[in-house]
């Protein structure tokens, strides 16, 4: 049976690592045709490469998510290569960590710049051929749109925005049929606990998530991409993270009496 993902033009942001990078091998799997934009054209590159060889099409857009132009750009690299663009997943994103107090504000705005404005960027600059391909939007979150950790305070902000985001932008386009899903993904294999307050990647850096936690990049993009070809307003990704939305929306005193708790433990390690 043919794939319902076949011949359609998928742009990911953040294509470059992790989730995104997986992503694309699985819409390419499925016989879509990624776009793949992200700042490290190198990594993209070699991506495109191995869809191709393997019998595939994939575009590679050289894309900053924090910069105005960027994206839009990259919507026209796709449709002038494909003629169209159906899906557009909003995954460019990182984690900003530290107590609010210890943060600046230029630390947070940062946070807002990739996670936030990133996937607004890229909202905006896809809608139109969105639209008209009657087709969907996906941006990222996360459990951390939920539940919001200690030490964690502006990436849990920003993914509730982005939360937030999603539910709007469903309300508003659902007449004109775009499908908008938000996925909130828990502890998925990437770098992004492995980059600095900047973004950049700290060479050596071992991921403090215990692996038995992790859900493999694969498994997480194959239950991504099952949730957007089937049109889903939302999914939850990873058995602990749909067990903590749950908390949150069934039980959330007892989730408010577990924070003081686990913040005064943060404070004592990063004491």
């Amino acid at each position: 049976m043919a794939s319902r993902l076949a011949g359609q033009v998928v742009l990911i942001t953040g294509a470059s690592s992790g989730i995104g990078e997986a992503l694309a091998r699985e819409v390419a799997r499925r016989g879509g045709r990624p776009v793949l934009a992200a700042r490290r054209t190198e990594r993209l590159e070699t991506l495109a490469r191995e869809i191709r060889e393997a019998g595939g099409e994939a575009l590679t857009a050289r894309c900053d998510v924090t910069r105005d132009g960027d994206v839009e750009r990259a919507v026209e690299e796709a449709r002038g290569a494909f003629g169209r663009l159906d899906i557009a997943i909003a995954n460019a994103g990182f984690g900003v960590a530290g107590r609010i107090e210890d943060l600046s504000l230029d630390d947070i705005r940062r946070q807002f710049e990739t996670n936030v404005f990133g996937a607004l960027r890229t909202v905006q600059a896809a809608l139109p051929e969105i639209k008209r391909a009657r087709g969907g939007l996906a941006l990222i979150g996360s459990a951390s749109g939920y539940l919001a950790a200690p030490a964690m305070g502006a990436y849990s902000m920003s993914k509730f925005a982005v939360r937030a985001l999603a539910e709007t932008l469903r309300a508003e386009l659902h007449a004109e049929g775009v499908a908008v899903t938000h996925i909130a993904p828990g502890f998925v294999t990437s770098e992004i606990r492995q980059l600095d307050n900047a973004g950049a990647l700290r060479e050596g850096a071992v991921d403090p998530v215990p692996s038995w936690l992790v859900m493999p990049t694969p498994k997480a993009a194959r239950q991504i991409m099952d949730a957007i070809v089937a049109r889903r307003a939302e999914a939850i990704i990873t058995g602990h993270a749909k067990l903590l939305v749950s908390l949150t929306r069934l039980a959330p005193g007892l989730v408010s009496a577990a924070a003081p708790r686990l913040s005064r433990k943060v404070k004592r390690r990063d004491g």
